[in-house]
């Protein structure tokens, strides 16, 4: 049996989070692990699909991104670096889709969670690391602090969606 694909931006039942630091992620991933078997979602991704939906736009920032995300029209670029401050600080919104790809974005693939969990974990751990020193398509150069918070935020948004029972 099909479904069709929620609005996610209409998805009332996520779990509204705030991370302030990466540690604060590691929280919620312990937890979120911790329930592993009985994980649920709300949105239109398994908990796999959106562990590496995080982990591969954490990649990404280190070692390319894909050519459809490569070079987003100018228009889209100019737009969202006016909200860059309130995007970094605020959150992301839910329900986006990059125009022009198929499922509106990438990276989603459907991995099992505890293997996408370990391998967002070992991105998360390459983040804080150091940061990315290519420029972020649509915002442009990033410092270590702004590259944590965007993936902080993505992962605010993503991860809202994964509910521990």
């Amino acid at each position: 049996m099909t479904h069709a694909a929620r609005d996610t931006a209409k998805v009332a039942d996520r779990r509204r989070l705030h991370f302030a630091t990466l540690a604060d992620l590691r929280a919620d991933l312990v937890t979120l692990e911790t329930a592993a078997g009985s994980l649920r979602t709300s949105g239109n991704w398994t908990a796999g699909q959106n562990f590496s939906h995080l982990a591969a736009f954490m990649e990404f920032a280190y070692d390319g991104y894909p050519p459809e995300l490569s070079n987003p029209p100018w228009f889209i670029k100019a737009f969202l670096r006016l909200r860059k401050r309130s995007m970094l600080r605020g959150g992301l919104p839910a329900g986006v889709k990059i125009p022009g790809i198929k499922g509106g974005t990438v990276g989603a693939d459907d991995a099992p969670a505890h293997s996408a969990l370990a391998r967002l974990r070992t991105a998360l751990d390459r983040l804080e690391r150091s940061a990315p020193t290519a420029p972020n398509p649509v915002f442009g150069p990033l410092t270590h602090e702004e590259w944590i918070a965007l993936h902080l935020r993505h992962a605010e948004l993503h991860l809202g969606f994964v509910h521990p029972s």
